[in-house]
């Protein structure tokens, strides 16, 4: 049992917490000060510590450098006991468990950290293993080029050992990577120990300004990861180093550990500067919603257009022309790198209206394949009469090629030049003529109807109904068969037949917020409902994660969620996983939107 650390942000596997000892400490951050080791068994019998709230002790233990047999692990395994102050195990990837202490510490690090795979092996294999509310100590390998990197893989905790020998050993370093003092014209630094002629620079000096780097730079980790932009960070600075992009691509491969950690919404920008931005959780999870979960209820032909800087696109000014032209006759579906493809009615879900990529008008053959395959199974999923392509020639018309040889298909192509130009909407509005338009009504339902397939899933996901559900599948046809919507787009209302409120737009994330009423029709459809269990009492404001008693392995942070228990029905919006809320013990499970009391 976890008391005394608690997490507070999550950006992905990075955690922003507070070890809560006397004098509070926020993590990630450098452990010296206040870590006090009660020693190895190797050498010696240890007493017991009495312990103190002022530091963190790490209790008697026996460690094991990387790739140290199973069995003679086995067989000189510690037990920890059990202790009433903030203590820490010593543990090996291959002996982590539940020890009930505060912080973990991973032995053998010197022997991965540098190595990718090994690293990625390392951390995901010690992480699962721990509780989720425990800080992980990575000691003797920290560095400030490195250090945003360990965080971003789940790293708590760290010190500056690594950084102090180097600096003993003239090694100079920075967040790009290591100088050597006799190499050095002149110091790159502003810290106090860089205060000086490079001539008068001592070995002693280099060590003080290699942990001034290294805090400095923790300090930029915690407030990307406060403001949930610690990838976009890692893009640009792994750069640096070979093994550190290895790290964060291996990392890209371990979906069920990334996905899992990371939000399903943010108010963060997310920067698409790099190709390995295709790979985020976020980019893959839209991807994937939109072409398993969305479905189109327009009868209109599809009418595909580039996306535009300004977002959400309808408020852009070449958006505004598109929509001049088509006039409601077509469905507006916006092709984009990195997103893929953005139906008009989810243009404000996160991340569409949330990211901003580099425009250069030249795709890579990356983003070309992938935004292909997007748009290829998108189109498998939704049928249309008719497919317009209104996109410029570089990158949209090669993607759209690809997929009309893939499918079989005919698109129709509209722009001379560029999609603004006064010939090209005209091509637009003249190719959409005798085409039927669509009223608001319809526009608004589909929309909410869009949001809650995006949102909730099809009424198949986990596994089989089929009670008396639309043949779409889908759970904005199961939650929302039947309603009448009030207020203007975004700021949407959802009613019933009679007049009961079930739902509201948020603008801010283009999702769904669920009132008691739209809740318990969630639970009474087919569409996969995402359940926290308490125990009895009466939530108000927050659920805290020693009240629940259980919660669906599926939920995220930010998905809408039922809260139930012997006293209490409610609905709200998660702030763990469901993995985390079921075994933690501090921290807010979900908030609390509106409650009835048993």
């Amino acid at each position: 049992m976890t008391d005394y650390f608690e997490v507070h942000d999550r950006d992905g596997p990075a955690r922003l917490a507070e070890l809560r000892l006397a004098d509070p400490v926020t993590t990630p951050a450098v452990a010296d000060g206040f870590v006090a080791d009660a020693g190895s068994l190797w050498t010696a019998d240890r007493e017991l510590s009495e312990g103190s709230d002022d530091e963190l002790t790490i209790l008697p233990h026996r460690g094991f450098p990387s790739g140290t047999d199973e069995e003679v692990m086995a067989s000189f395994a510690v037990e920890y006991p059990d202790v009433d102050y903030p203590s820490a195990a010593v543990v090996a990837p291959e002996t982590a468990e539940d020890f009930g202490t505060d912080a973990y510490v991973l032995s053998g690090a010197q022997g991965f950290v540098g190595h990718g795979a090994g690293f990625k092996d390392a951390v995901i294999e010690t992480r699962e293993a721990i509780p989720a509310d425990s800080a992980l100590y990575l000691p003797g390998v920290a560095t400030p080029a490195n250090v945003a990197t360990l965080v971003y893989a789940g790293v708590d905790l760290v010190d500056t050992d690594r950084a102090v020998v180097a600096g003993t050993q003239g090694e100079y370093l920075t967040t790009e990577g290591t100088h050597y003092l006799e190499d050095l014209s002149e110091l790159p630094c502003a810290c106090p120990a860089c205060q000086q002629p490079v001539s008068e620079f001592t070995r002693e000096d280099c060590a003080d300004h290699n942990v001034n780097a290294l805090r400095a730079e923790l300090g930029i980790v915690r407030e990307r990861v406060r403001n949930g932009r610690l990838r976009d960070y890692i893009e640009g600075q792994a750069r640096h180093d070979q093994w550190l992009t290895a790290a964060f691509r291996e990392f890209d491969q371990q979906w069920s550990y990334l996905e899992q950690r990371t939000p399903v919404l943010r108010d963060a920008e997310l920067s698409a500067a790099t190709e390995d931005t295709i790979r985020r959780v976020e980019i893959q999870r839209f991807a994937e919603r939109v072409t398993t979960r969305y479905r189109n209820r327009f009868d209109n032909p599809l009418v595909l257009v580039p996306c535009s800087a300004t977002k959400p696109y309808s408020e852009s000014q070449s958006h505004g022309q598109f929509h001049d032209a088509i006039q409601f006759r077509g469905h507006t579906v916006s092709m984009t790198s990195p997103i893929g493809v953005v139906p008009q009615e989810l243009e404000l879900t996160y991340p569409a209206q949330h990211y901003d990529s580099v425009v250069t008008g030249r795709w890579s053959e990356d983003e070309k394949e992938f935004v292909a395959e997007v748009l290829r199974r998108y189109l498998e999923r939704n049928e249309y009469p008719r497919v317009i392509a209104h996109v410029p020639e570089e990158g949209y018309r090669d993607v759209c090629e690809r997929v009309e040889d893939a499918l079989g298909l005919e698109f129709e192509y509209t722009v001379e030049d560029h999609p603004t130009t006064t010939e090209s909407l005209g091509n637009l509005m003249r190719t959409l003529d005798g085409e039927l338009k669509y009223g608001k009504r319809e526009r608004q339902h589909n929309t909410v109807k869009a949001i809650a397939d995006y949102q909730f899933g099809g009424v198949d996901e986990r596994g089989s109904s089929a009670r008396g559900t639309s043949s779409r599948g889908g759970a904005g046809d199961a939650l929302f068969e039947d309603i009448r919507t009030q207020a203007r787009y975004p700021k949407l209302r959802v009613h019933d037949s009679d007049g009961e409120q079930l739902a509201a737009m948020v603008p801010q994330y283009g999702v769904l917020s669920l009132t008691l009423e739209g809740a318990r029709r969630w639970v009474d459809s087919d569409a996969p409902t995402k359940r926290v269990e308490i125990d009895s009492f009466a939530p108000h404001g927050s659920v805290l994660a020693p009240g629940v008693v259980d919660a669906d392995d599926d939920i995220r942070v930010g998905d809408e969620v039922v809260v139930e228990g012997p006293k209490a029905f409610a609905v709200g919006r998660a702030e763990m996983s469901g993995p985390e809320m079921a075994e933690s013990t501090r921290g807010i499970a979900t908030s609390v939107r509106h409650v009835e009391e048993k």
